[in-house]
């Protein structure tokens, strides 16, 4: 019989509303409860001035394999996440070839299980080689263990094809994870189109080919009753229309990244790759819009969009380089430093959208301290200072605009069905 006690630590566990100093015991991977009498025999963990938490979950990460191997893999990735703090992650399809047959679902969580990190969880395909014309079998798909449906790094441009599968998901009560962009308004753009980008003479995409395609999927949404997850929200206006959806009883859900909140489009003045991503940096008022979101719940995830790019990719022209930033080593430090600190979320908030949040939206048993649930677990340390130092990434790639970054808040203990995977 294995036991872990973690003592003295501030206990927050937002799914059961517990906020307060506390002992976590654990008991053969399983969570026996708080302030449960010890017996002696167990490992002991002191976490004092440290919060314990429910591990965290990150519900969109590229782990690029099969295809990508040369970008990320499944070991390194879920190493990554361990060092971030994240005990769950869902991985999106759009790997080569693309997650879309019950083969690939199953090569993905084999070789997550050898990986031996944390728990990895698989984002199926909506339509056949994420090509947008044809339905792919979800049916199989979620037999063979997907959780959610996405052809996310494309849209779902066919109207029909998204009110289908939104009819068809809803059958197996799986969500659809909507990339929200109009292609059409959108090519050759390399960054938000605004002032800054008419300055740099660079090509813009503008906040409409987000906002028209989420205000369509919204309805579809209404139509339908399906489950629709917006993704990587980053407008004004994308909030505002999932905010009065949800008024109105529409079945959706929003996420936002880190570097949504924290960057604007004035950092591509230094042509930096590393500040490139898709949806694109966008103005301040946007940015505000998101954190208006994240505080009122609007915003019900945060999540990190995790897109590694070996280097060589990322040290293109700036047209040239494809989207995308490394974000599972910096995302926890990023809301501490600019949503906790600042004072716009407080630590249950925060924590229930890094945990509860995104384990409801796509329906796995996680995210929560309760006993009898598996023992995942994240020590934070919450006043601890760090550098952002790519060079340490566990993470195979190192495309961060982030280097250099005084950050504040990093996880310190990860815990997996009871085992400590990650110390720091």
């Amino acid at each position: 019989m294995s036991k872990i006690l973690i003592r003295n630590g501030r206990v927050i566990d937002p799914a059961n509303g517990v906020d307060r100093v506390a002992d976590l015991l654990i008991v053969d991977g399983k969570i026996a409860g708080l302030d449960v009498p010890p017996a002696g025999d167990e490992e002991t963990i002191d976490a004092t001035g440290r919060i314990v938490a429910p591990g965290l979950i990150d519900m969109h990460v590229h782990l690029r394999e099969p295809g990508g191997e040369d970008d990320e893999t499944i070991a390194t990735g879920t190493a990554a996440a361990l060092a971030g703090g994240f005990t769950s992650i869902a991985c999106v399809p759009n790997t080569h070839p693309p997650i879309d047959t019950q083969g690939t679902v199953e090569l993905v969580r084999s070789k997550a299980v050898a990986a031996d990190n944390c728990n990895v969880f698989v984002i199926g395909c909506v339509s056949h080689n994420r090509e947008g014309k044809e339905l792919a079998e979800i049916g199989q798909l979620v037999e063979a263990g997907a959780v959610a449906f996405s052809d996310d790094g494309s849209p779902v441009s066919d109207p029909e094809l998204m009110r289908r599968a939104l009819e068809y998901c809803l059958m197996f009560d799986k969500p659809v994870l909507s990339h929200a962009e109009i292609p059409e308004l959108t090519a050759r753009g390399v960054m938000h189109d605004g002032l800054t980008a008419l300055i740099l003479g660079l090509g813009g995409i503008p906040p409409a080919a987000e906002d028209v395609m989420t205000t369509r999927d919204i309805a579809l949404a209404d139509a339908t009753g399906g489950r629709l997850h917006m993704m990587h929200v980053s407008t004004g206006g994308s909030v505002d229309a999932v905010r009065r959806a949800k008024a109105r009883g529409v079945r959706v859900t929003a996420e936002v990244t880190p570097h949504h909140f924290t960057l604007t489009d004035e950092s591509l003045r230094t042509f930096n790759s590393n500040f490139k991503m898709n949806p694109p940096l966008r103005g301040a008022g946007h940015v505000t819009g998101c954190i208006d979101g994240l505080i009122d719940g609007t915003i019900d995830v945060i999540a990190s969009d995790h897109a590694p790019h070996a280097r060589e990719k990322k040290m293109q022209e700036l047209d040239l380089a494809p989207f995308g930033i490394v974000g599972l080593e910096t995302s926890l430090g990023l809301v501490v430093t600019k949503l906790i600190e600042p004072g716009h979320l407080d630590w249950p908030t925060t924590l229930a959208k890094m945990t509860i949040n995104p384990a409801r939206v796509l329906g796995i048993d996680k995210g929560t301290l309760s006993p009898g649930a598996d023992a995942d677990v994240t020590i934070i340390d919450p006043m601890a200072q760090w550098t952002v130092d790519p060079a340490e990434f566990h993470s195979k790639s190192t495309n961060t605009p982030f280097a250099g970054w005084q950050l504040r808040g990093r996880a310190e203990t990860v815990i997996v069905g009871g085992r400590v995977k990650f110390r720091r």
